[in-house]
């Protein structure tokens, strides 16, 4: 990584790295999806002999941006939850080490004694059960702390890379694991399985860690340490700052603080005491003097609210205050990012550093991390940044600065922090385009697969306008990708919320929490009937009268009788979805592999919809595995917490069609509110169930 780097900082090329820089800011000022089109075709030979076409051509591809945003939000997912391990660490050694501020005192000797061992042994195994837990849960979690324990055995380095590789492949061999196994275990067994899968798996890799992890990480630490010195040898080390100020920008910073420079640098202050990697990303200088330069030289809005975000920025350490003044005059990227050169070519010199990571990046947090004797280094170097960024960005702003929309460029910074966060862009309660209301005839209630949640929100809604007396208006489920384009109002729930708008721009979108009992039902049904008084309401449309539907029978339902299953013990929900599958599974309903995108779906958002009620299904990825619709419903008379819902009654569905929505239907009909679903639940029996949800009651 670092000799990579090595080769881009060189001070022939730092020029051409400025221009880089300043181009990917101005990028993303219009984010765009991107397809691979006519560039990444091959055109076809003179003779006519016909190319292979491309195989992602005229598929969406995440861009590098998400791409690697991606990867830094693993790295740093394995850190930053443990960063308060790491300024502990770092205040211990501080205070306690023989030169640090409590050095002298009797006591210290005996308190210092736990900065090794932390270094060693706690932090590495923090990162690896985090780690492991990212990826394979809390079975994973464990499998990953002890296949870090083999590499921690097998050298007296600090295994900080080493945990990284063996916390998320921990993780993954006890997933894999687990759906290898999953539909196999004989019942009762469970617990035996889970048990003795995690030891045996995990004493597999600390023994595979001790002979061929570790040594090898060893390795990779000597390159990245050998790359750090080179780097400082060289004096090429202020030049980091060239990509690390657009990053941060970008919210990449994160990634190389914590993924790159943390571990490296903890590493390095357990030798020297100190650690200039600290400083590179949260140095508060660089975006004070931007801020400062606004207020000297910004207009209007921009000058008069820059002098707060100064304050916040370098007292608070929130450094992303300053990003939408970046994104408003791309070009100013380059005071920050000369101004960080500068101010690490003074810490180098005058060798600074931190003893720990500084989090956030605030004056306070450099100083309490800070060691004894450090401060004049510090505090001029932090100066220094801020100086030197300050003067080039009053520069900038005089001559190129443009008065942009400070609001566009907030909106804009946290949409790419809900990117980087892999999370769709924070919306209000209502957003979308504007729609007169008056005019609705479409409303479409959208999910990730369209099959349960969606329906039982549009059942809902449908009742309510019913009972109000509203007529013409139809009310529709969909998949979120598969939103028709003549539609005007999108229900959804809020973590779809960003996909529902860019599916349909031409809609207003409504985020709800729940499709079962959500307040914003009512608000629309009231806004509704509000824009129809005064007005005759539309007609509603003259259909062909309909043939009888014949009452079904005991033949052709969709939820049979072996699979409703009351009074089962609390389980978590995880448990209480592969139950649902398995059930589905014997059923005939569904291949084995749609149990796992049940378990994808409730890890995208909760498949619990309110009123004590949840309806696991699978994504809209795994729907060719359903071989026939089916129901199957369960009852916890204790109730499940769902992750801060209660849950009483779980109802599984695979549907290839619309089957389902009957029995979805007569649910939502008995079961709309909490208490509905508490007295069902608590007198429920299978008779009573299998002809109230088949219709046949």
């Amino acid at each position: 990584m670092y000799f990579a780097a090595v080769e881009m900082y060189e001070i022939s090329k730092v020029s051409e790295a400025l221009f880089t820089s300043y181009v990917l800011l101005r990028k993303t000022q219009s984010s765009v999806s991107l397809r691979l089109t006519a560039p990444f075709q091959r055109s076809r030979p003179c003779g006519g002999r016909k190319e292979r076409p491309h195989p992602y051509i005229g598929k969406e591809i995440p861009p590098v941006k998400e791409r690697v945003q991606k990867f830094g939000r693993f790295l740093s997912g394995m850190v930053m939850p443990n960063i308060g391990a790491f300024i502990a660490w770092g205040l211990i050694a501080a205070l306690f080490i023989p030169d640090g501020w409590l050095g002298w005192w009797g006591p210290a000797a005996t308190i210092n004694s736990m900065v090794g061992p932390m270094l060693s042994y706690l932090l590495p195994i923090l990162i690896g059960y985090t780690g492991g837990k990212v990826v394979g849960g809390q079975k994973g979690a464990v499998t990953g702390a002890l296949a870090t324990l083999g590499a921690i055995a097998s050298t007296s380095s600090t295994m900080f890379i080493g945990a990284m590789i063996c916390g998320p492949l921990g993780g993954w061999c006890i997933k894999k694991f687990d759906q290898k196994m999953e539909g196999h275990i004989p019942a009762g067994f469970e617990m035996v399985v889970n048990n003795f899968s995690v030891g045996i798996i995990g004493g597999i890799l600390a023994v595979l860690s001790i002979f061929a992890i570790g040594p090898a990480c060893v390795k990779i630490t000597d390159v990245l340490g050998a790359g750090v010195s080179f780097l400082v040898e060289h004096s090429l080390l202020p030049f980091t700052a060239v990509l690390v100020e657009p990053a941060k920008v970008l919210f990449l910073n994160n990634a190389i603080n914590h993924g790159v420079f943390t571990p490296i640098g903890t590493a390095e202050a357990l030798e020297a005491g100190k650690s200039i990697l600290f400083m590179i990303e949260s140095n508060p200088g660089p975006g004070l003097g931007l801020l400062l330069a606004y207020c000297v030289a910004g207009k209007g809005e921009t000058r008069s609210s820059a002098g707060a975000a100064a304050f916040i920025q370098f007292v608070g350490g929130i450094h992303e205050i300053y990003f939408p003044y970046v994104l408003m005059n791309p070009i100013v990227i380059l005071g920050p990012m000369i101004g960080n050169i500068a101010g690490i070519f003074t810490l180098s010199i005058l060798g600074g550093g931190l003893v720990a990571a500084a989090s956030p990046g605030s004056i306070i947090a450099e100083m309490l991390m800070t060691p004894k004797g450090g401060y004049f280094a510090n505090i001029v170097g932090i100066a220094v940044a801020g100086a030197v960024s300050f003067a080039i960005s009053v520069f900038l702003l005089k001559f190129f600065g443009k008065d942009a929309s400070l609001a566009e460029a907030q909106a804009q910074v946290a949409a790419s922090k809900a990117a980087s966060k892999g999370q769709a862009p924070a919306l209000e309660s209502t957003t979308g385009a504007e729609v007169d209301i008056k005019s609705v005839k479409k409303i479409v209630f959208a999910c990730d697969a369209g099959m349960g949640s969606s329906a039982m929100g549009a059942t809902m809604l449908r009742n309510k306008l019913k009972d109000a007396g509203i007529t013409g208006i139809e009310v529709i489920h969909h998949p979120v990708s598969e939103i028709p384009g003549d539609c005007q109002i999108v229900v959804t729930h809020h973590e779809l919320s960003g996909r529902a708008a860019q599916r349909a721009p031409q809609a207003r979108i409504i985020p709800i929490h729940n499709f079962m009992g959500a307040p914003e039902y009512d608000a629309l049904v009231d806004e509704l009937l509000a824009a129809r008084k005064g007005s005759a309401a539309p007609a509603a449309p003259v259909a062909a009268p309909k043939a009888e539907t014949p009452a079904p029978t005991q033949e052709d339902t969709l939820l049979e009788r072996k699979n409703i299953v009351l009074n089962c013990a609390p389980v978590t929900p995880e448990e209480a979805i592969k139950a649902c599958g398995r059930l589905m599974v014997e059923s005939g309903y569904v291949d084995e592999a749609y149990i796992q995108g049940m378990l994808d779906r409730e890890a995208s958002f909760s498949v619990a919809i309110g009123s004590h009620v949840a309806i696991p299904h699978g994504t809209n990825d795994v729907k060719p595995l359903i071989k026939r619709t089916g129901v199957v419903v369960m009852t916890y008379p204790e109730g499940i917490d769902w992750n801060g819902d209660k849950v009483k009654l779980v109802v599984g569905i695979a549907a290839k069609g619309e089957e389902h929505l009957e029995v979805l239907g007569r649910i939502v009909a008995i079961a709309s509110t909490d208490e509905d679903t508490d007295k069902l639940v608590a007198s429920a029996d299978t008779e009573k169930l299998f002809k109230n949800l088949n219709g046949l009651a």
